[in-house]
């Protein structure tokens, strides 16, 4: 089994579940709603025999008696029902804003990388100074956003920002293969131009083709999308924070490749490598 790990910088682009604890286990929302459900006989101190029909109208003298309650606690269950329910749509459909939301910084992102790093080469007119400034500051908050959080914070290494600032996410390590050759090349173009449109672009490493360039790509995750991964360490063991499953790296994986992430917040995230 093959571990990497990587610290990250921050970087914000299913729905994700929304676990409650009871009594220490995670339970799921249909479990609640079928938990508040009262047992209205119970409710009123009925015992179970008293339940049940039986030649001396037992049963009927009691129900002319929960006929005659006003019905309270029927009317608070319905009520903590109601209650509930209303917060659990409002919750989904606040959350599947965010996911809009999420999406459409995430074009916007695509379109803003690709114009700083591959689009404005095609452009006729010279580049300005103040064009320069812009493309270099975009993608300087993408490296270093997140090292003022934290003192002891680290920059990502060379293979992962490059990897940050490429508008397809293509691996980093794969990308500094053509980097490489790029910097031997002295073509006098940027980086991802030439290896998309211009002279490079037929370029053909061994250690990586292009095949193996265009294929493996890294999916950058939302906020929601992030939850479904994050771990937390519970008396020296880790920890699925939505679960509470132990994470196994050797599980059902045929010795696969996982992937570790620090966040800057210190949130750890942790799944396997898909191919």
């Amino acid at each position: 089994m093959e571990v990497e790990t990587v610290v990250m910088a921050h970087f914000d682009t299913s729905t994700a579940a929304f676990p409650r604890s009871v009594d220490g286990r995670f339970v799921s929302g249909t479990e609640i709603e079928a938990s508040m459900v009262v047992d209205v006989p119970a409710a009123l101190g009925l015992e179970a025999s008293e339940n049940i029909g039986g030649c001396d109208g037992t049963l009927e003298s009691k129900t002319s008696e929960v006929m005659m309650m006003d019905g309270s606690e029927t009317k608070a269950a319905t009520k903590v029902q109601k209650v509930y329910r209303s917060y659990r749509t409002r919750r989904r459909l606040a959350d599947s804003a965010v996911v809009v939301e999420e999406l459409w910084w995430q074009a916007i992102d695509y379109v803003r990388l690709n114009h700083s790093t591959v689009s404005f080469f095609n452009y006729l007119k010279p580049e300005t100074a103040i064009s320069r400034w812009n493309r270099v500051s975009l993608n300087a908050s993408k490296v270093g956003n997140g090292l003022s959080k934290d003192e002891r914070a680290l920059k990502l290494a060379f293979q992962h920002w490059i990897e940050a600032i490429d508008p397809r996410h293509r691996y980093g390590h794969n990308l500094h293969c053509y980097f490489d050759e790029w910097c031997s090349s002295k073509a006098g173009q940027p980086f991802f131009y030439w290896l998309d449109l211009g002279e490079g672009r037929n370029v053909d490493i061994k250690e990586c083709p292009r095949a193996v360039l265009r294929q493996q790509c890294i999916k950058y995750l939302g906020r929601l999308e992030r939850e479904q991964y994050e771990y937390v360490p519970i008396d020296g063991k880790i920890v699925h924070k939505l679960t509470g499953e132990l994470l196994h790296t050797s599980k059902d994986s045929g010795g696969g490749k996982w992937i570790f992430v620090m966040s800057t917040s210190k949130k750890l995230y942790a799944g396997e490598v898909s191919t």
